[in-house]
């Protein structure tokens, strides 16, 4: 096999985009949907977190709401992934569409009928569907009613709903994922992340750990179910789990740094290891002993776990850290090693909102996932946020975007060619511009099609191209040669 032969990606490469109902839908209040867990956060800034209020409240601004329209304008934006080349099209399905309340005893039809739209459409166009289950959003009445995933009545509303929209699109939807980056909320010190994977609030005397240990397992239950439920619908159905993974790498050879950064992995490595190996890590069991956490669990529940393990591992990567116990290097400090504290790594840059760049961590990740659970992987994030610039002539030009791009895909032919990774394919984050999760501006632009609106929201959400929509374009029908 020659060099130029070598480089290329698997014929049957899934080459696409990625984003969330929430963040690009708007609609929020249409065709009898719920209130979400997303409808209820404001737009921050860089820097400035959003605020979760208490319910929609008169006066404040929620990104959220609108989005970019894509309810209404879904049709014109399939045409532009078709003439992007694009061959899969991840987005998720908004429970609040389905179920309005979560517990509904009845699904709404006319949230059923536009993802049968919007699905048809994509494969008419020749676009596979890759459906997220829960992407960051949950019924606020789950909330409201039960304390959110806190409550385990939740396992049975989300089986429930899961059941409803696995058996509606059977012969539409091949690919599936439970959660979105259920391991976000590992490191509980950010509200937004336990907020949008379990719709809780944490009290200031709540032991905020355990709780987030249970609601986690919960979430992992219930997936297992999914997982399990699924296969009996349609056995051709391939459903993941969907993983943030940032690798934290020891900040020296000094040999503490090394075991702080296998132990710091741990936190997050305990939502994958049961996703994929089916029980509870014994590293974890451990730690809740030592904590002396109380997290509630049966047989039953075990049992669901061992036999509803995903087929594959999707995730996001975007960016690496680094962990040191040396005193005299500074950090933000950790609970999970003695003395421990993650640090900036010297050797890569980071982008406006201070996110490290490490094209190589990507590779080193598909590398220890591959390894540690031998099953297919798929990058269903990858993307770098940026302030855009549209011209007088209505060019955006983000060589930026194509340099962080094009880092990226290298290390994948790495991985795939030299390395013999199983992987199914790449969906860049936020293929069109969109509400970002963190900080709810439309600034902080991901995307290779420009929507004009500001974070104020204000804008005629007019889509243009970027350079990059076209280097994405050659990249796709050259296989990534």
């Amino acid at each position: 096999m020659n060099k130029e032969t070598n480089k290329k990606f698997p014929e049957n490469f899934l080459w696409g985009g990625a984003v969330a109902a929430h963040q690009i839908e708007g609609a929020y209040n249409e065709d009898g949907r719920g209130l979400s867990t997303a409808d209820v956060m404001t737009a921050g800034a860089n820097g400035l977190e959003r605020e979760i209020t208490e319910g929609i409240q008169t006066g404040k601004y929620y990104p959220n709401h609108e989005a970019i329209d894509f309810y209404h304008r879904y049709k014109d934006d399939i045409q532009l992934f078709r003439q992007l080349g694009l061959k899969a099209f991840r987005t998720s399905i908004s429970w609040s569409r389905i179920f309005p309340n979560g517990d509904d005893e009845n699904p709404n039809e006319a949230g059923l009928q536009f993802y049968d739209d919007l699905f048809d459409e994509l494969l008419k166009n020749g676009i596979e569907p890759v459906i997220t289950l829960s992407h960051f959003e949950i019924p606020y009445h789950l909330y409201e009613k039960y304390g959110g995933f806190r409550n385990k009545k939740l396992i049975d509303f989300f089986v429930t709903y899961a059941e409803v929209v696995m058996k509606r699109y059977k012969n539409k939807v091949k690919y599936w994922m439970t959660f979105n980056e259920i391991n976000n909320q590992a490191d509980d010190q950010n509200p937004l992340h336990v907020w949008t994977n379990s719709a809780m609030k944490l009290a200031p005397d709540e032991n905020k750990e355990e709780v987030v240990f249970q609601a986690g397992l919960n979430e992992l239950i219930a997936s297992a179910k999914v997982v399990k439920q699924g296969h009996e619908i349609n056995l051709e159905f391939q459903i993941g789990c969907m993983m943030a993974y940032v690798p934290i790498y020891g900040y020296s050879c000094y040999p503490p740094d090394a075991v702080a950064a296998l132990k710091v992995m741990e936190r997050r490595y305990f939502y994958s290891d049961i996703h994929a190996r089916g029980h509870i890590p014994q590293y974890t069991l451990n730690y809740w002993k030592r904590q002396g956490l109380h997290i509630d669990y049966n047989k039953e529940e075990l049992d669901a776990l061992a036999s509803g393990t995903v087929d594959y591992i999707g995730f996001s990567y975007y960016m690496s850290d680094a962990v040191t116990t040396l005193t005299e290097t500074t950090g933000q400090a950790i609970s999970d090693f003695p003395v421990a504290k993650l640090a900036r790594n010297p050797y890569i840059r980071a982008s406006d909102w201070g996110w490290q760049i490490d094209p190589v961590g990507l590779r080193y990740v598909l590398n220890t996932i591959y390894q540690r659970y031998e099953k297919p992987m798929f990058i269903v994030e990858n993307g770098f946020g940026a302030y855009d610039k549209k011209e007088a002539d209505g060019s955006v030009h983000d060589p930026y975007r194509i340099e962080y791009l094009s880092a990226h895909i290298e290390q994948m032919e790495k991985a795939i060619n030299e390395d013999g990774v199983d992987l199914i394919g790449y969906t860049p984050w936020g293929i069109i511009d969109l509400v970002s999760f963190g900080s709810g501006e439309m600034e902080k632009r991901y995307g290779m099609i420009y929507v004009d609106k500001d974070n104020e929201g204000q804008g005629t959400l007019e889509r243009s191209l970027k350079d990059s929509y076209n280097w994405y374009k050659n990249v796709i029908s050259q296989n990534g040669l």
